[in-house]
């Protein structure tokens, strides 16, 4: 997967990160003063969200350096640490954390079923595991107007459309979460607004390369590049004028506990 560069993510998807991190934190049942985990932290919306209003110690984790670097300039704060790192092998105690949080990456990564047990153990026991990833099947209307704009002009697109990405469905990050053993599981909406200045501030973030979406548009020929950018504006515009737009955005949140039992 195309993760790179920072500045370019914070275009295309860390500006809805930030919108959505305080969704999660609530429903997370963050509180103040906990210690808390931001697994795959990339640019850092989540970790600092929740320094600033939950005023927590936070460590955030990602396996891209240049997410990570990006992160560290974004606070002085002395609680407030980013670390490189795999979710599926968390180099911290068991226990070591009051909550544990993931926000748009678990369907990212290789083995989500390994990630999501370091989750729980580095959670303390009656700790609180959760997690939020777009509703790619139905409820993230940007990527999908994206993706059937492209394989309607590249029907061999289909497979990289990001419906078919794991975890992104109703009840497929609840039965994960059960399926590690974490307790009292509950599943969610939440929802956001995308506010779009333009049709250029929804196409030239795509450019940067970054993601999915931005790795398959870089690799098109500029011609197709057009087709696409054109097809775009036609089905996001539709003929009216070229001025501020929203679209709607649905994420997919569980949270649970960890068991008090060590089981």
């Amino acid at each position: 997967m195309t993760f790179f560069n920072a500045e370019a993510y914070e275009r295309l998807m860390g500006r809805w990160s930030r919108r959505l991190a305080p969704l999660l934190i609530e429903f997370a049942e963050v509180r103040e003063g906990n210690r808390v985990l931001d697994v795959g932290s990339g640019t850092g919306s989540l970790t600092l969200a929740l320094n600033a209003t939950r005023r927590s110690e936070v460590v955030g984790i990602d396996p891209s350096p240049a997410y990570v670097e990006h992160a560290r300039t974004r606070t002085a704060d002395p609680r407030v640490r980013f670390d490189v790192g795999d979710a599926q092998a968390l180099p911290y105690p068991d226990a070591s954390f009051d909550k544990c949080l993931a926000l748009l990456v678990i369907n990212f990564i290789p083995d989500a079923r390994k990630a999501v047990a370091e989750m729980r153990r580095v959670t303390r026991p009656g700790g609180r595991v959760a997690a939020a990833v777009w509703d790619y099947g139905d409820g993230m209307t940007m990527l999908n107007t994206f993706w059937d704009a492209a394989v309607a002009i590249d029907p061999a697109a289909e497979p990289r459309h990001e419906r078919h990405m794991p975890y992104c469905r109703r009840g497929q990050l609840s039965g994960l979460w059960t399926e590690i053993g974490i307790q009292e599981v509950e599943e969610t909406g939440l929802v956001i607004p995308m506010d779009f200045a333009s049709f250029d501030d929804f196409w030239s973030p795509f450019l940067g390369g970054q993601g999915p979406s931005g790795s398959y548009v870089t690799s098109l020929p500029p011609d197709r590049q057009r087709a696409l950018r054109e097809r775009l504006r036609k089905e996001l515009l539709a003929g009216k004028p070229d001025e501020p737009f929203t679209l709607e955005a649905r994420a997919w949140a569980v949270r649970g506990t960890t068991p008090d039992d060590g089981a």
